[in-house]
């Protein structure tokens, strides 16, 4: 049986961890290098460091603070942010990143998630998509969840499953932050993909950690603040889930 992953992920605002809510009001949530840190002690599966900030500042991924992250782990880092082209992505895989996400580039130049994926391989490539519901459908945003889009999910999902993406990572920005639990309709609408999906945006307790990985299909489930917090451990959810019946890394 295939594990559930728990991944923390740092959103990175000025070289500082920040969380915010429906990608807004953010506020300092510490230092990404001791946070990393934390996270490789904790049992967390995977790390995700998304440079938030960078494609509307139009500039790169911070690679020294990235490269500074890696040193403090040993476990999948995947790296995001202003990413728009196969050297963005090699410099940062020499720069300690094991795989990569790619979100408003992806939509703008769809051709790029299969040259990333001929270059590196598909389990490098993670595409990462921002939704907001519309009606029975989600609609895809970029640009840090700022800028609405003509796609809907489900056309989006299947183009870049075409294309060459080796994973999702699908984040509600309508639950983003608000700890009320994963949007279960959103997850169970795409399980017919063949390829992984990361749930990401509301949890809040242990209990939406259980329900989307028994009621949905999804590999991984992402979150931030509450791990940030530490109104949840890492280690103390994997035997909830354990003893839910859910296959988890112990």
């Amino acid at each position: 049986m295939i594990t559930k992953r728990i991944i923390p992920c740092l959103d990175i605002k000025d070289g500082r961890v920040v969380k915010g809510t429906q990608f807004v009001s953010l506020q300092d949530a510490g230092c990404p290098i001791e946070q990393a840190k934390k996270y490789n002690a904790s049992m967390a599966d995977e790390l995700v460091f998304l440079d938030i900030s960078a494609t509307n500042d139009s500039r790169k991924t911070m690679v020294e603070v990235v490269r500074e992250v890696a040193k403090q782990v040993f476990i999948p880092l995947t790296v995001g942010g202003g990413i728009s082209s196969v050297s963005d992505v090699d410099r940062l895989l020499k720069n300690g990143a094991d795989k990569i996400s790619i979100n408003s580039a992806a939509v703008k130049t769809p051709q790029l998630i299969t040259e990333l994926a001929e270059k590196f391989g598909s389990q490098c490539v993670v595409v990462a998509i921002d939704v907001k519901r519309e009606g029975a459908n989600w609609r895809v945003y970029i640009n840090g969840g700022h800028k609405q889009t003509d796609l809907l999910l489900q056309d989006w999902v299947k183009e870049a499953a075409n294309l060459g993406a080796g994973e999702f990572l699908i984040t509600s920005i309508d639950a983003d932050g608000s700890k009320s639990g994963y949007d279960l309709e959103l997850y169970q609408s795409i399980r017919h993909l063949k390829v992984p999906v990361i749930a990401s945006g509301g949890a809040g307790t242990e209990q939406d950690f259980i329900d989307v990985f028994t009621k949905t299909a999804v590999s991984g489930a992402l979150a931030a603040s509450i791990f940030h917090y530490n109104q949840v451990g890492i280690a103390e959810l994997k035997e909830q889930l354990y003893q839910r019946g859910v296959s988890v890394r112990r």
